[in-house]
């Protein structure tokens, strides 16, 4: 099989580029928000459709919230919270720069 038709495969949200902090981060983390990934899951070696499938249901549940934090029940804000803060810490040891824009796209 030629490049061009090699699925492209996601590294786990471990291996990401800035320390997880692209779209496809965003996803799995909001994925554990809603339970629909168990938090230990990274997505490593899963490809671009899978991860496409599970966004797909991320966005069916912010829709219920007008995909605005501050309309989650306390709970789930709560959650969202902690896993931000916890991506945020792990991506800045990992030398992610807030500062810094860069495309995740390559």
């Amino acid at each position: 099989m030629n490049r061009s038709n090699t699925p492209k495969i996601y590294p786990g949200l471990e291996h990401d580029m800035n320390g997880g902090m692209t779209t496809v981060g965003k996803i799995i983390r909001d994925a554990w928000l809603f339970d629909i990934l168990p938090e230990s899951e990274t997505c490593k070696g899963w490809t671009i459709t899978r991860i496409d499938a599970i966004y797909q249901q991320v966005n069916n549940e912010w829709d219920k919230y007008g995909s605005m934090v501050s309309s989650l029940p306390d709970e789930l804000q709560s959650r969202h919270k902690r896993i931000s803060d916890d991506a945020i810490a792990e991506a800045k040891s990992r030398g992610w720069d807030p500062e810094i824009i860069v495309s995740d796209v390559d």
